[in-house]
């Protein structure tokens, strides 16, 4: 309200003041060109026959109008009329020469010369082509400054009114900006106390709808923000459990095992499973451990790949060869589909790493079925297929396999999935392919592998 008031003021002070001069010039020139109309024409009337009879008429009409005349000579001595109550006239020297150089002088308030203030003119006067005097007409101010004073009362009373329409306006503008600034304290304040959920109204084009559309932009990325927080600690917190649960389960076996052992309490010929147990516990927890430093390390984007070209028969029939013995405990059998001198470009290392855990995960849950390795090619990518005859995977869990340490006991049935599918996805992606899942419960599951070509 007070930058408003005082806007407000100073402009009306300012407006006021040139009105008011405005105003007074206009009246005072206004006067001045009258009088100075009235002034041509007596001195026409000098310069034509008979003046002395002709000035008469003049000098009713004009006193009527409340002007004096006088005609005067370059002594200053009053010509016409002969009269004690108007003053000889007392001309200064400037206005002297005003006159005396053909020019008309104007003086609009005059307070010394005369009884009252008063506007005058004098014009010069003529006679065969020489300064004979001058005309003078005086008209007291009286009735311009009532006029001034009639416009500044008026303009007074519209300043007041105005003054008052504004402090109303004023204090109406500044009643809705302070609510709009109270609104945004509050809503600052719940963000404060962790309400992300808070929205401003962004109605209006001023400063404040910017502010509110930015307001609102901040909370909802902060409301994005934590809820990614609070996804991540969940991660954190279901990470922490599930990499408990495995590790719980291997070392309890094991100092269970260490423990029967020291204490004699399993039977000689119970030793050798014993001791081969402890071994299958000890390698499955440094598995877990390197899958978790793999994982970790494809994350934070340490692993550097070593591309090559590689034949894809060659890199599947590995595969076969590795993996033929533990399918064949589950009385699976691999068969490998690739055709000739087809190649693909990646890191062999890694590459044997994805389809080895592919290939594991297809045993684990097919029970005397096929497990087919297949390739083909695609303008700009080279194809390779798991396909395995196992028991499946439900719809609703194909896209939470990639997750850490994530089980599918109902659908599959005891089985888990744990880091290594995690590890395949990570892999693939940074080979810049990608990998996706088809599956039906009951009737198998098949991974398809899209690799870029070198090129």
């Amino acid at each position: 309200m007070g930058s408003h008031l005082s806007i407000l003021l100073i402009s009306f002070l300012i407006l006021s003041l040139l009105f008011i001069r405005f105003v007074e010039d206009f009246a005072y020139q206004d006067k001045a060109e009258e009088l100075e109309n009235y002034g041509q024409e007596i001195l026409a009337v000098l310069e034509g026959p008979r003046p002395a009879v002709n000035l008469e008429q003049y000098v009713s009409i004009l006193q009527a109008q409340n002007i004096n005349f006088i005609v005067f000579d370059q002594q200053s001595r009053i010509l016409y009329p002969i009269s004690e109550a108007f003053p000889p006239v007392e001309l200064s020297p400037e206005e002297w020469n005003t006159i005396e150089r053909g020019e008309t002088l104007v003086v609009n308030r005059d307070v010394e010369r005369f009884e009252d203030t008063v506007t005058f003119v004098a014009l010069p006067y003529v006679e065969g082509n020489q300064l004979a005097g001058g005309v003078l007409l005086a008209a007291p101010v009286s009735g311009t400054s009532e006029m001034i004073y009639e416009l500044n009362r008026t303009l007074l009373t519209a300043m007041l009114a105005a003054l008052a329409i504004a402090l109303l306006l004023s204090y109406l503008l500044s009643k809705l900006h302070v609510s709009r600034l109270q609104r945004m304290r509050k809503a600052t304040a719940m963000v404060s106390e962790g309400n992300y959920d808070v929205k401003l109204p962004e109605s209006g084009s001023d400063e404040f709808g910017d502010l509110a559309k930015d307001f609102n932009n901040m909370t909802t990325k902060l409301h994005a923000s934590n809820e990614e927080i609070e996804r991540l600690e969940n991660r954190r917190r279901q990470f922490m459990a599930d990499v408990s649960h495995e590790m719980r389960t291997p070392l309890t076996t094991i100092a269970g095992v260490i423990e029967g052992l020291r204490s004699n309490m399993i039977e000689e010929e119970q030793r050798e499973k014993g001791i081969r147990l402890v071994s299958e516990e000890t390698r499955r927890l440094i598995r877990l451990v390197n899958e978790n430093l793999d994982y970790e390390k494809i994350r934070s984007n340490q692993v550097t790949l070593l591309k090559e070209r590689v034949e894809t028969k060659e890199l599947l029939e590995i595969i076969q060869d590795q993996m033929e013995f533990l399918a064949a405990e589950k009385g699976d059998t691999i068969t490998i589909e690739a055709p000739e001198d087809q190649e693909v470009y990646v890191d062999m290392d890694r590459i044997i790493q994805v389809l080895t855990n592919i290939v594991k995960n297809s045993i684990q849950f097919t029970d005397n079925g096929e497990i087919r390795l297949s390739s083909y090619s695609e303008p700009g990518f080279t194809i390779i297929e798991v396909a395995d005859t196992g028991s499946g995977i439900n719809v609703e869990e194909i896209d939470l396999i990639w997750r850490r340490f994530f089980k599918s006991d109902v659908s599959r049935g005891s089985g888990q999935f744990g880091l290594g599918l995690s590890i395949v996805k990570q892999l693939v992606e940074l080979h810049g392919g990608d990998i996706r899942v088809e599956s039906e419960q009951g009737k198998g599951t098949r991974f398809i592998i899209r690799l870029p070509d070198e090129k």
